[in-house]
């Protein structure tokens, strides 16, 4: 069982690749492959059949899944990607902000 440091609703910033620096909230994660799908990046074209009489087939663009290694989570306090930590409050575990110490 493999862990990612991002879950679904976070802000997160890209790291590297053709989309570097756009930020994004992340639409689905999936901890088996280590991807995460976000929301406006990795935009990609997919040749869709239509299914029911009548329904329109073509082309469409959907966001694209790609490894979470290559996105940094946005501290929603100081607005900046930051590496995050683990901390106890209140008997919970919780992540914290590595920059400015913040609870996310």
């Amino acid at each position: 069982m493999s862990k990612l440091h991002v879950k679904q609703g976070d802000t997160v910033q890209l790291l590297s690749g053709k989309n570097k620096g756009k930020r994004g909230k992340v639409l689905a994660a999936s901890p088996k492959e280590g991807k995460i799908i976000v929301e406006g990046v990795n935009i990609v074209k997919k040749h869709v059949k239509p299914r029911k009489m009548g329904e329109q087939g073509g082309i469409i663009e959907v966001e694209g899944a790609f490894y979470a290694a290559k996105a940094q989570l946005v501290c929603p306090k100081c607005d900046k990607p930051t590496r995050i930590g683990h901390s106890f409050v209140e008997g919970k575990k919780v992540r914290v902000c590595k920059k400015c110490g913040a609870t996310i």
